[in-house]
Parts: C-alpha cells; sequence; structure tokens
C-alpha cells in the first residue's frame, strides 16, 4: 500500500492500493461509521421520460460506510455506504458501492483509530508482496503454491506418468526435469525472492541434484514434509527449516499463535475460546492477546452480530492487550475456526 496522505489527528488517511493483500488489511481497517472518500465511476441517469440516457461518469463522492465485503478467491473488496456528499446527479442519501482494486486511490476517515488499525495500516505500508514459491513433491506428483498474507495459493500441480514399480526410478528422473521447467517459468513469470521445495524422505535431494541453473538453486531452500498436496503445504508453513524465509510472511506468525493457544488448551493453561468464554476472560480483564478469525468476523458482520466481536477488541485495546486476525485459508485458521473463530492467551488462569 502506498500512503499518500496521513493525519491521524484528523483522522484521516489517503492511500493507493498496490496489490491484492493490501485488500485483506483494508477489509479489516475499514468499518461500519467510517468515511471513505474518492474518485468512482457511477451510472447516471440524463433526460426524462422516453428521453432518459443513461451514462458511466467518473466521479467525486464521500460515503458514511455501511458494510465492508472482502471476496477473497476474487480479489474484490466492496465497501458499500450512504453518499453524504457529491454532484448534484446523485443524490445524497442515495447508497454507492466503491470496488477496491490495484490501482485505486482513496482517503478513510474514522472518528477514532485503535492501536491495532494504526500498526495494520503501518505494516501494509511497510510489507511487500510474499514472493515465496513452495512446492512439496514425491516421485510421482508435485504442487506448487504462491504464499499470501491470508494464506496461500495453489497455483498447479504436476502428476508423473508412472505405470510400473520398476519403472519408478526412471520416470521419476524425467518427471523431475518437468518440475524443474515449472520451477524456471514460475521464478521467470514471478519473480520469487525464495522457493522451499519439501517432500517425504529424498525426493528434494533427487530433484536438487538435477537443476544446472544456479540462478533457481541459490533461491531454494530444502524442507521436509509427511504427506504432498495441500496438506504438505500447510505442514511447510511450519516447519523450522523454513521459518527463516517465513518470517516476514504474516501466515507463520499466525501459525504460531494458534499453535501457542491450542498448547495452553493440551496443558489446562492460559487459554479461552468461544465468544461466551472470551467474554468472561475480558470482563475478569485477563487477555493478553486475542485471536480472531477473519471469516468469523465477516460471517458476523453478514449476520448483522459485529457489534458484539467490535466492543470486546476495543475493550481489549483500552485495557492494554494485543489484538491478532488470522487469515482463515491456511490451518491456523482453519484450527481457530474450529474453536469458534475467536480464542484469547490469558495474563493469568481463571478459576471457575
Amino acid at each position: 500500500m502506498k500512503l499518500i496522505y496521513k493525519n491521524l489527528k484528523k483522522g484521516e488517511i489517503k492511500f493507493k492500493v498496490e496489490n491484492n493483500d493490501d485488500l485483506w488489511y483494508l477489509s479489516h481497517i475499514i468499518e461500519k461509521g467510517d468515511i471513505v472518500k474518492g474518485k468512482t465511476t457511477r451510472k447516471i441517469d440524463y433526460g426524462k421520460g422516453e428521453k432518459v440516457r443513461a451514462e458511466k461518469k467518473l466521479i467525486f463522492l464521500v460515503v458514511s460506510v455501511e458494510t465492508v465485503e472482502f471476496h477473497k478467491h476474487s480479489n474484490i473488496l466492496r465497501v458499500l455506504g450512504k453518499v453524504v456528499e457529491g454532484p448534484e446527479e446523485v443524490g445524497n442519501g442515495s447508497y454507492h458501492t466503491f470496488e477496491l482494486d490495484e490501482g485505486v486511490i482513496l482517503s478513510l476517515v474514522k472518528q477514532k483509530w485503535l492501536k491495532y488499525q494504526i500498526n495494520w495500516l503501518d505494516e501494509a505500508i511497510k510489507s511487500k508482496v510474499a514472493k515465496i514459491l513452495i512446492c512439496v513433491l514425491d516421485r510421482e506428483n508435485a504442487y506448487f503454491a504462491l504464499s499470501k498474507k491470508y494464506g496461500y495459493e495453489l497455483l498447479s500441480s504436476l502428476e508423473g506418468e508412472v505405470q510400473k514399480k520398476e519403472e519408478r526410478a526412471k520416470t521419476g528422473g524425467q518427471f523431475y526435469v518437468s518440475v524443474i521447467g515449472v520451477l524456471k517459468e514460475y521464478l521467470k513469470r514471478h519473480k520469487f525472492e525464495n522457493i522451499v521445495v519439501a517432500s517425504p524422505a529424498f525426493f528434494k535431494e533427487d530433484l536438487i541434484k538435477l537443476i544446472k541453473d544456479e540462478n533457481l538453486k541459490k533461491k531454494i531452500v530444502l524442507a521436509s514434509c509427511s504427506n504432498v498436496g495441500e496438506n504438505g503445504i500447510n505442514e511447510v508453513l511450519k516447519r523450522p527449516e523454513v521459518e527463516q524465509v517465513l518470517k516476514q510472511d504474516r501466515i507463520a506468525k499466525e501459525i504460531k499463535m494458534v499453535e501457542t493457544v491450542l498448547s495452553e488448551i493440551s496443558k489446562d493453561g492460559l487459554f479461552s475460546y468461544g465468544v461466551k468464554e472470551v467474554e468472561n476472560a475480558l470482563n475478569a480483564g485477563a487477555i493478553k492477546i486475542l485471536l480472531i478469525c477473519d471469516q468469523f468476523i465477516q460471517e458476523k458482520r453478514r449476520e448483522g452480530g459485529f457489534e458484539k466481536i467490535d466492543k470486546i477488541m476495543k475493550t481489549v485495546e483500552d485495557m492494554k492487550g494485543e489484538i491478532h486476525i488470522i487469515g482463515s485459508e491456511h490451518e491456523g485458521g482453519k484450527k481457530l475456526s474450529g474453536l469458534g473463530g475467536i480464542a484469547a492467551i490469558l495474563r493469568y488462569k481463571l478459576n471457575y
């Protein structure tokens, strides 16, 4: 995200969306009651009766936000609200939707910026799009994924043609040549900073032996996994071998946080999960770190139950606790969803 203007005393920032990950951050920064303003395309009706004609026009609008919808797979962020200022052709009180994608410039005004929102804004401005290619493979199958802030995107898969057990070694060699070709193509297309290659057994070492391209080889970090496919990708994201590579990537941090909660649960320690239990912990002033799944937030917004969650978040911040929103597309987010979408690491154990 590119910051154009910032004045938090007035509650206003102006920014330019630079990539799809920015939309994920904004989907949790922009909320009901905020003001967004900027240029947008709107269909305007001219004339009356049979002579009426509709024309799309680029106009400047100021809108009071009512709903925020983020569609991860289509990378569309929609911000809907009532128009409070605009040209004569657009009446105040009518509704308009800003559709945010790469290149869009908008201003956002809040009555009060919460600490976690400011931290997220700073992170979105400073961070780059994750440039990590993950490849998990065995002798017959390979899966390629792009690591993202909110999870990963499965790019493609490759399957070798193995007919008989005695032909595996020969076919495996040919298959690895194809895998290397795909790695080269993705490196050329996306200019990855790092490539993580993982496998059960020694398949990854067999692959490395066949790589002659030194530029490709120097970008590769080897890791182990017990499965291929998406389970293997999730496993790789937690491996200590790639922690250094992924340490700047939000997903690694999120998975660790959820694993900390699960560890506390396993030893009956400092934990709370589910809305009711988290509220109880909050009332006791015991919440140190609050974890909320992004999918859980979206569901509450759709169902009309977000006000309670919003109140929990604001109270945690008032009590100097940390708030972290966890992406739902990686294993950590899925495990958090299994705990009800909300959990907390506590300052002290509650006895009740």
